[in-house]
């Protein structure tokens, strides 16, 4: 599937709840993804067009779709109470949506020119506007929920000092951070956007290069190919300490969805394979060829 596409994530989407929850009304869900489309293209109220190479649409619409999946293999594997109602399902459905709604700039806003800039506090921007958002589409019981949910895909907040007041709430912000994770480093085009897009977001945050208390500045990425080099690590460490451990393994409901199989770990371990080969190389001109490496379809 073509994740660009928003209409088609959507209906697939819609396919797996309407599958679990009969009879619900599907328009919360439809109404979610038409915002998304506005909010991403410029066209939502008080917000200006996302100006992100990898945080984008593409991004988050590849995330959900990934949710989505988790939820499905969740499903099929739990019955009675470890099951999510509708409404938290649909809750999941949505943070991943609007997961990273805070690179997206403000109308109005004179203090930073560029979302990328928002780097360091985007996940607790993006938990101001889904509280703010989710009431819209009846989830108005789940808005504090939806707060503390979203920083399961960051850092910013310590995921087990994150208090639920449901243990299926908790199992959901582990699904939608592994989502988020699974979603990105098995993207056929992973290694090539770390390079060509997310090294110029990181510039532009301050990641890539932040001062220290000394007036100088701490180098964590000297260029683009200093973060390909820098990649297998940091996806070792994303499988091991983050999906294996911080979120309990609960990627793996994703091989119910699909038969048996995980296409998403088999594409990571592609990913990080193709990037180990290229950094063996002694031709730092590997580095900036396109990798052409095999993602989810």
């Amino acid at each position: 599937m073509e994740v660009s596409d928003a209409d088609a994530v959507g209906a697939t989407v819609q396919a797996i709840l309407a599958r679990h929850y009969p009879g619900e009304d599907p328009a919360p869900l439809a109404r979610a993804f038409a915002d998304a489309r506005r909010l991403y293209h410029g066209d939502y109220p008080g917000y200006h067009a996302c100006d992100m190479a990898y945080h984008d649409l593409r991004h988050v619409l590849g995330v959900t779709l990934a949710m989505a999946r988790l939820l499905d293999g969740y499903l099929r594997s739990h019955a009675g109470a470890a099951r999510f109602a509708f409404p938290q399902a649909l809750l999941g459905i949505v943070v991943a949506l609007f997961h990273d709604a805070g690179y997206i700039r403000r109308n109005g806003d004179t203090r930073r020119r560029f979302g990328a800039e928002y780097t360091r506090i985007h996940v607790s921007r993006s938990a101001r506007f889904l509280a703010g958002y989710v009431p819209a589409l009846g989830l108005a019981a789940y808005a504090d929920a939806a707060r503390r949910l979203v920083q399961f895909t960051g850092y910013e907040q310590d995921v087990g000092a994150i208090r639920l007041p449901d243990a299926r709430l908790r199992r959901l912000g582990q699904l939608i951070g592994s989502a988020d994770i699974i979603a990105q480093m098995a993207d056929p085009a992973y290694l090539d956007n770390c390079r060509d897009r997310l090294y110029p977001e990181f510039v532009l945050g301050g990641i890539a290069a932040a001062p220290d208390a000394s007036g100088g500045f701490v180098v964590r990425y000297a260029d683009a190919l200093d973060l390909l080099r820098q990649t297998p690590a940091f996806m070792e460490d994303a499988v091991v300490t983050r999906l294996d451990g911080v979120f309990e393994g609960v990627h793996r409901h994703v091989a119910v969805h699909f038969g048996g199989r995980n296409p998403y770990v088999e594409s990571i371990e592609r990913q990080r394979a193709r990037l180990v080969e290229a950094l063996q190389s002694a031709d730092a001109e590997t580095l900036r060829r396109p990798f052409h490496v095999a993602g989810v379809a």
